[in-house]
């Protein structure tokens, strides 16, 4: 495995740019060895650190994690707030990382109403990071695909609400927390669920979807390249006939 993987790294990067991950079953791989579901999400941010490692080392240039949705505040308190100190204590353990690796790293989703620490913190990465290009990791933290819709339109109106008349999809991707980045080419949802649950709803049209049911912490990079091959034996027509 690791001689082919070798071997496949130099061409994924040329044909997979962008990869986006629904991170999905921390609390249920905490919930069947008898653990609070915030060891599930602990043990979740080690799989992420070897997956951000290896995605700059096949040459993927853009890398979209789901880390915590708009719904996600439906959960138990305590949970949250113990998700909340984790992305805390997780930026600050490898922050330095990231840089010194150039991975830059950039938030989506609304900030207000996040803890204050956590907006400092979230700041600071990405200011620290702004220099890196190996990789782009966006990180989607109290992020809802139908609210950043909304936050677009609203800010298009805003800056000069004229553009809606003549608006092209294009002009509209640019006010998309994503920016101009190139829409993912590839979503991987792990944890054995089968739907988008509110994620980069515009950037998805035409997302080739790849699901599996291990559960994130168990996710390791051979499925990851399973999931690279399917891609690639895959015929992307784009709504065309051939």
């Amino acid at each position: 495995m690791g001689k082919e993987r070798k071997r496949n790294n130099d061409y994924i990067g040329t044909i997979l740019r962008h990869v986006a991950i629904i991170m999905d079953g921390n609390g249920r791989w905490a919930e069947k060895r008898g653990l609070p579901p915030l060891e599930g999400h602990r043990k979740g941010v080690e799989v992420v650190r070897i997956l951000v490692e290896e995605t700059a080392k096949v040459g993927i240039s853009f890398l979209t994690l789901y880390a915590f949705s708009t719904e996600n505040w439906k959960r138990p308190v305590n949970e949250i707030q113990g998700l909340m100190r984790l992305f805390v204590e997780s930026m600050d353990k490898y922050g330095k990382e990231l840089e010194d690796n150039k991975v830059r790293v950039k938030f989506l989703g609304r900030k207000d109403g996040l803890p204050e620490d956590l907006v400092l913190q979230m700041n600071d990465l990405e200011k620290h990071t702004m220099r890196g290009e190996n990789l782009n990791l966006n990180l989607a933290i109290n992020y809802g695909g139908r609210d950043e819709i909304l936050r677009a339109v609203k800010n298009i109106y805003q800056e000069n609400h004229s553009l809606l008349a003549s608006l092209l999809e294009e002009n509209f991707s640019a006010y998309l927390d994503t920016g101009n980045q190139p829409d993912p080419d590839l979503l991987i949802r792990t944890g054995g669920e089968r739907r988008i649950s509110n994620f980069l709803l515009w950037q998805i049209a035409y997302t080739e979807l790849w699901f599996t049911d291990t559960l994130w912490p168990d996710f390791t990079i051979e499925e990851y390249h399973q999931a690279f091959q399917d891609f690639m034996e895959r015929e992307r027509k784009f709504g065309g006939r051939f």
